[in-house]
């Protein structure tokens, strides 16, 4: 039959787009986009070289920071063969299985990180609100359990969404949104019923970002009540000054994650290029900020930094 429905078996590819209407721009976007990766990848991996090095960081605040480098250092290779592909060389064709492999890989990260996060704002509130028993709480062995279970968690929540878009079938032109594919993206393009797909995916967005974010929320109303419960005003500032790297690194993730989500949901008569910035905004600005805020933050890393690039001590 001539409008017989595409099926996994058919393994139709799907196309990934740009920023429709700035293609004269490719290659001044494809300039940006390279610095944007260079630094990520550079920054994530200094900080990790940084840790590994100074025996001072050896602690469990830092392991965490090591865990959520090494996610973003996963964020930046997962995206960066199909973006430069399509804004360099206009490699627009991806194939069904690849597509698929991608995607696994971006919303296995994003939940990593946002799992990352959430063990970070416990090492925050542990630190602060019960700082004699720091050390016994978060041992090493403690601290690598509770990265186990961030992966084994987001892997668990990520493994079924492949088998169940492969099950549907497709039926229009599979043109993608992005320069790279989310599942958001593509539940829209099966002709099938979608209705498991949507179920699941609420549920692990709720019992993962909505979870984590609500817990991120719990540790810092303890850690503030904890906080004003101190009688110096500059031991209050002091204190709080330790959780200034982990905050901000909490809102570059879930801010722009909320724009993503709100901009699919209400803003569906916006230019498609408002969607694509955002996305963009989404997948380049935590792994790009991330190294950058701790490494202006932390003194040991700021101080090792200023050794390597300009071989002076601070």
């Amino acid at each position: 039959m001539g409008g017989e429905a595409h099926n996994s078996s058919g393994l139709p590819p799907f196309i990934l787009t740009g920023l429709p209407g700035m293609e004269t721009s490719q290659h001044w976007l494809f300039l940006l986009l390279g610095v944007l990766y260079t630094v990520s990848i550079v920054g994530n991996a200094l900080i990790l070289f940084i840790i590994k090095e100074e025996e001072s960081l050896h602690q469990p605040m830092y392991y965490f920071l090591s865990l959520l480098s090494l996610n973003d250092l996963g964020v930046s290779f997962s995206t960066l063969t199909t973006v430069l592909g399509v804004f360099c060389f206009l490699l627009r064709e991806i194939s069904f299985n690849s597509c698929m492999s991608q995607m696994f890989f971006i919303h296995l990260f994003s939940f990593m990180e946002s799992g990352i996060l959430l063990a970070m704002s416990f090492d925050r509130y542990v630190a602060i609100c019960n700082p004699l028993h720091y050390s016994t709480v978060l041992t090493d062995a403690r601290v690598m359990w509770m990265g186990v279970c961030v992966f084994f968690r987001s892997f668990c929540m990520i493994f079924p969404l492949p088998f169940l878009l492969k099950r549907l079938p497709f039926c229009k032109a599979n043109v993608l949104s992005h320069a790279y594919c989310l599942h958001p993206d593509m539940i829209r393009l099966p002709c099938g019923d979608i209705t498991i797909n949507n179920i699941f995916g609420l549920f692990i967005v709720i019992s993962t970002f909505g979870l984590d974010s609500a817990l991120i929320l719990l540790s810092y109303v303890l850690i503030l009540r904890s906080v004003l419960a101190i009688a110096s005003r500059e031991e209050r500032l002091k204190t709080l000054n330790t959780c200034v790297s982990h905050l901000c690194a909490v809102l570059i993730f879930y801010v722009p994650m909320v724009g993503v989500s709100m901009a699919a949901r209400y803003g569906r008569h916006a230019p498609r290029y408002v969607h694509t910035l955002l996305s963009l905004v989404y997948l380049f600005v935590p792994p790009m900020l991330n190294p950058v805020i701790y490494s202006i933050k932390t003194k040991e890393i700021r101080r090792r930094l200023h050794k390597i690039l300009l071989g002076t001590k601070i």
